[in-house]
């Protein structure tokens, strides 16, 4: 399985490439500044109508599944290896660009040759996949078209201009997604675009749009900065401050994930004598001339895309920071969010005002999180699908390490031959395989499990889940969806008979829990109980495919916690039962046609009371070969409602309670 991120044909929008043609010089004739571009070829493709794509080749693989596994004994005193996969996140880390980048670039960018506007695809983009979208970023108030300058390895490792660009391609290849990624000013030409062009396939990324512009402090600075004389520049060393973004914040971020104290100190104090060494970087990018005509563009573009927000049908993802100083763009957000008809918003609260250059910005895993990721009219969970890369898993194996570390998992997998071993060697390495278990309280399993499988086994464990995870019939008393994107990145599709097919033909590993959010959502004294329907679901699906089932079975959660106040207490209190009644009202529910306790699908959070902690114990039974089965359908349906019985799960092996493992696995 190759290892890759969203590929995209990318290019970046860099007026700033003629910023002296646009506005005057500070120079007391009037005349323009004409300086020559040096070879800019060192590091973009630049074309003045037609966007360049190099095609050369640089995909990154994983290695195989047995060069991925590693001694994991918790007991063991030798020196364990750095695993082979985190090598390859660090190598991929190395590829990724830094603020410093930013200003070393920029020096190119900013000097003029007299000529128009252009596009510029930057080469480490690498190679893309066939029919892949079109990515057109326009950039923010800095101009420079470099805001995704931390974001081009990732994605693929002015407005009639645009709008020309984006015709053009459609005219080409009809058919072709285009995505437009507009920061701030480049937000409301995007807006503008999208509303002047409904009948284009777009998808908008707005960053920080700019479209609050008139509830911002920019527009009073506007005045301020026409009085000021050549010599104060008042407004660069804030500016700068904003970019580079909070230094306290840098420190405590690196001490978080593990980084030495003093290093991080010695790093910081670095990054700040450089960043105070682009000064005049930042005094060439932004001089006052060209700062006060971009803020009289902004309010322009702003007023236009705000009369024109009615008319934007495309997709729309919004972007927006808590901590910018700048623009109110969290409120901004909300409010895009409920006037544009296709809109979801995300909110960083820890970012600033130049969103995309934060560290833990990272587009690419965005774009596949929120599911825009798509190639053709419409977004297809599997065939649109594209794995983490190994930095994107790292981070998320890295936010998951406290569940880790209180549950101190142990998973236990028996092999063909009936053989039980410690670890995932005994599940298949070759697809498709059905794991078909029990959900444990609030599925707080899942998190260490499908994190094990691709550290370990470099498997994508593909879930089948709730669909308020991926489509809400209405915003209401629902966790916002931002909460599921970790989901959707490691593979999590919404519970649907077509989608189920497509995973077993792809040959996909895919993850069943039949109990749904009934077992999930168990009520006092149901610890362990499985509530699986009587009729033929999964395993007629497997058969048709040859696939292996994996049954397994998890304990461990409810002795970690105790429902004390469970559905049936909450539904007899008033106010909680309309709260109940709401959530199944915003999202679409599932098995209807079911009778009894099964088909009590409603989603709720029971009231816990926290025991002496526990420990996870997974044990994946002996792999059920489906393949020579040749069953009947009446013999499907008759195996089918076996196996949603207790009593007559094939080879399913549920654990009561970790005493009953033998010692060897207890430790």
């Amino acid at each position: 399985m190759a290892a890759t991120g969203p590929c995209f044909s990318v290019a970046g929008f860099c007026p700033a490439l003629v910023r002296s043609c646009l506005t005057p010089s500070s120079s007391s004739s009037g005349k323009m500044k004409s300086n020559p571009v040096p070879n800019l070829t060192r590091r973009f493709a630049v074309s003045t109508e037609q966007v360049q794509i190099k095609t050369e080749a640089t995909t990154t693989s994983f290695p195989d599944n047995e060069r991925l596994k590693m001694e994991r004994l918790e007991n063991e005193t030798k020196e364990k290896k750095i695993p082979l996969l985190w090598e390859l996140a660090e190598a991929e880390k190395k590829h990724r660009k830094s603020m410093k980048d930013y200003f070393e670039e920029s020096k190119d960018l900013i000097r003029s040759d007299g000529g128009p506007p252009r596009w510029f695809s930057p080469l480490e983009c690498g190679s893309r996949l066939d029919k892949s979208p079109l990515l057109l970023y326009l950039p923010g108030i800095d101009g420079v078209g470099l805001g995704l300058i931390k974001q081009h390895y990732s994605l693929g490792k002015v407005v009639k201009l645009v709008e020309r660009t984006v015709r053009s391609e459609n005219c080409r290849s009809p058919n072709r997604l285009t995505y437009l990624v507009g920061e701030s000013l480049g937000a409301c030409l995007a807006i503008a675009v999208a509303a002047r062009n409904p009948d284009i396939d777009l998808v908008l990324i707005l960053a920080n749009p700019g479209t609050s512009f008139k509830k911002s402090q920019l527009e009073p600075l506007m005045p301020l900065l026409a009085l000021l004389p050549d010599q104060l520049q008042l407004g660069l060393p804030h500016i700068l401050s904003l970019m580079t973004g909070d230094p306290l914040k840098m420190m405590m971020d690196n001490v978080t994930k593990g980084v030495p104290l003093q290093l991080t100190v010695e790093e910081l104090s670095q990054d700040v004598a450089a960043m105070s060494s682009y000064l005049s970087v930042m005094g060439d990018i932004l001089p006052r001339e060209t700062l006060l005509w971009k803020l009289h563009l902004l309010k322009s573009a702003s007023a236009f895309a705000n009369s024109r927000l009615h008319a934007v049908k495309a997709q729309t993802l919004i972007l927006s920071s808590g901590k910018d100083q700048l623009l109110p763009s969290q409120e901004e957000g909300q409010r895009l969010q409920h006037l544009l008809p296709n809109c979801e918003n995300r909110l960083f609260s820890d970012c600033g005002h130049f969103l995309l250059l934060e560290d833990e910005v990272d587009l690419a895993t965005i774009i596949m999180g929120t599911n825009f990721y798509r190639r053709g009219a419409y977004h297809d969970y599997v065939s649109d699908y594209v794995p983490p890369s190994p930095y994107e898993f790292k981070k998320i194996y890295e936010s998951v390490r406290l569940i880790r570390l209180a549950t101190s998992p142990v998973m236990l997998s028996t092999f063909e031959d009936g053989k039980i071993v410690r670890g995932l060697a005994g599940v298949p390495s070759e697809g498709p395989v059905l794991y078909v278990g029990y959900h444990m309280l609030l599925g707080f399993e899942l998190a260490p499990m499908v994190s094990q499988f691709f550290f370990e086994r470099n498997i994508l464990l593909r879930g089948i889940a709730h669909p308020s995870m991926f489509r809400r019939l209405k915003e209401g008393r629902l966790p916002p969806m931002s909460q599921y994107d970790i989901f959707r990145i490691m593979g999590a599709v919404p519970v649907s008979g077509t989608l189920f097919y497509k995973l077993l033909s792809s040959k996909a590993h895919v993850l069943l829990y039949p109990g749904g959010v009934r077992e999930a959502c168990h009520r006092k004294g149901e610890a362990y109980k499985l509530f699986w329907p009587e009729h033929s679901e999964f395993v007629r699906m497997a058969a048709r495919f040859g696939a292996k089932i994996v049954p397994f079975g998890v304990v461990g959660e409810d002795d970690f916690f105790e429902v004390f106040f469970d559905y049936d207490d909450q539904m007899k209190v008033p106010f909680l039962r309309d709260y109940i009644i709401d959530i199944a009202k915003e999202s679409k529910s599932v098995r209807t046609e079911e009778n009894g306790e099964v088909g009590n699908q409603d989603m709720h959070l029971p009231g816990v009371l926290p025991k002496f902690p526990g420990r996870f114990y997974y044990y994946f039974g002996k792999p059920i070969e489906t393949q020579a089965w040749n069953l009947r359908p009446v013999d499907l349906i008759t195996a089918s409602s076996q196996s949603s019985s207790r009593s007559h799960v094939p080879h399913l092996k549920l654990v009561a309670h970790p005493s009953s493992l033998n010692r060897q696995s207890q430790h």
